[in-house]
């Protein structure tokens, strides 16, 4: 009997493997095992843009937990390695619909959870020039603050959940508008406090996105005379925002809703005006026929005049809240959409530093993310 059955035994009379063999055999077992574990456990994410700043940081590199919510089977499953939807010389799709599965999802370690800093699939993708499917649209990153069956509410720029004041980010932005006595501010003391996005709007007045912090630290220069936070008067409609109907939801970033989250399970009334939140959901990501006949909705064939949802659904914002495309503008993120959990910075590079020792943010490296 072989006791040590783990090794191989060696055929003398087969040929050994060439160099270039044993290097593809190498290679190829790194592909598969890498794109399991991108697949079904941890993937690595990077920063794009400011909509969550100062929580994280443009040049943040993340990992994203698969399993905290459970990892998401693969609905396009036939797709080049390492590519999520197009490929990087050649701009074409690195995906094949030839093949598509139904969503699933194995089971994690938990659910998503109010504040939770979340990666998803930007819903909106559905829509020409794109077209893609769900696993393969662009992944956003935000916070959640409202998960299915809240009720949610922003009344002069203040979150609320539940008729409660929600979550405040501790490192959240807004937009403050700030007067001088006709000086101007030094920049480099701007610079120092983070600050890096607005500037000089006109004569002794700016306009910064910045944290409550740096707005106390801007308020006490000796040249400034005020610092008001810009919040949007109620009734005030300057944005296109969801659910696109400003005539019966007149709604602006700073005062905006009530809106009602979907749950599954949860039905709600149809109506000429609650129709506007959730033809979308009922039409592209339920799948279902909608017509409209004689003031009369037609769901499949059948009519209806309420609707039952078939999957949980989620409301996205980000830390920025004034310069943040989040769920007030595309409104409900499926739970089909979910990619995963973020969780650790692992590092941090500002490209806008000086030498390459400080564009590494060193005290950001592997920090976890709340």
């Amino acid at each position: 009997m072989n006791w040590k059955f783990w090794q191989k035994k060696v055929d003398p009379n087969k040929p050994p493997k060439s160099k270039i063999r044993e290097w593809g055999d190498a290679l190829l077992f790194a592909v598969i095992a890498a794109t399991l574990i991108r697949t079904f456990l941890v993937e690595a994410y990077t920063i794009p843009t400011s909509s969550m700043e100062k929580s994280l940081l443009i040049g943040d590199f993340l990992f994203v937990s698969k399993i905290s919510y459970g990892a998401r089977i693969p609905m396009t499953p036939i797709a080049f390695p390492f590519a999520h939807h197009t490929m990087p010389i050649t701009g074409t799709k690195a995906y094949s619909e030839i093949v598509h599965w139904n969503y699933h999802r194995l089971p994690g370690l938990g659910h998503v959870q109010r504040n939770d800093v979340v990666v998803f699939n930007y819903p909106l993708e559905y829509k020409e020039p794109f077209s893609r499917p769900v696993d393969k649209r662009e992944n956003y990153i935000k916070r959640c603050v409202g998960i299915p069956g809240d009720s949610l509410e922003v009344i002069n720029s203040l979150l609320y959940v539940n008729n409660k004041l929600a979550y405040q980010a501790p490192n959240g932005q807004m937009e403050y508008i700030v007067t001088t006595n006709g000086t101007d501010i030094n920049p480099e003391i701007i610079n120092d406090m983070g600050v890096t996005e607005g500037g000089l709007m006109g004569t002794a007045i700016y306009q910064f996105l910045m944290t409550q912090e740096n707005a106390k630290k801007v308020q006490a220069l000796s040249n400034v005379k005020t610092v008001t936070a810009n919040i949007r008067a109620k009734g005030t409609v300057a944005e296109v925002l969801f659910p696109y109907d400003a005539i019966h939801f007149p709604w602006n970033i700073d005062n905006y809703g009530k809106i009602y989250i979907p749950k599954k399970g949860a039905t709600v009334k149809l109506d000429s005006i609650s129709i506007a939140l959730y033809r979308t959901i009922i039409e592209v990501y339920e799948g279902n026929k909608l017509e409209e006949k004689n003031g009369q909705f037609i769901i499949n064939g059948t009519p209806a005049n309420s609707y039952t949802f078939k999957m949980d659904y989620y409301w996205m914002m980000g830390d920025n809240r004034h310069n943040s495309a989040d769920s007030r503008f595309w409104g409900f993120v499926p739970e089909d959409h979910i990619v995963g959990k973020a969780w650790m910075i692992w590092l941090s590079y500002d490209s806008n530093a000086g030498n390459i020792f400080s564009k590494i943010r060193w005290s950001r490296i592997f920090s976890i993310i709340h």
